[in-house]
């Protein structure tokens, strides 16, 4: 079991992202981390603090359901787009980058599946 992104556009020949549901949730966590909190913290996570006092793009895929929920709206995808490939870039020139190397292939897939649904103007969907 586990969860794939993709272009919520129907065509099924699309590329997509997927993780096992643990290997989500540590990419999650090192985001939320190089955000400058921490995932655990947060409500919904099994922390009390509330996404209104994080200041971040990546808020809408950091919050999002492992199962449910709405789509990412284009407009989402381009602010959540733009930060990631900022993230990579910076996880890439760290000098642990070997041990973010799974996070930096992740994430460069992920910001495929992005750039996709800003081209196609079609959400991102959860499965």
């Amino acid at each position: 079991m586990g969860l794939v992104l993709f272009p919520g556009d129907g065509d099924t020949s699309s590329p997509d992202v997927s993780w096992s549901y643990s290997g989500f949730a540590a990419f999650r966590r090192r985001l939320a981390e190089t955000e400058g909190f921490v995932l655990s913290e947060m409500w919904g996570f099994g922390g009390e603090r509330p996404w209104s006092e994080v200041r971040t793009a990546l808020a809408p895929l950091l919050d999002h359901p492992d199962v449910g929920g709405d789509d990412l709206s284009p407009a989402e995808c381009v602010s959540i787009l733009v930060r990631l490939e900022a993230i990579t870039d910076q996880w890439a020139r760290e000098s642990s980058a070997q041990r973010l190397q799974q996070h930096i292939e992740d994430a460069r897939q992920l910001a495929g599946v992005l750039r996709l649904c800003i081209e196609k103007d079609v959400p991102l969907a959860f499965l």
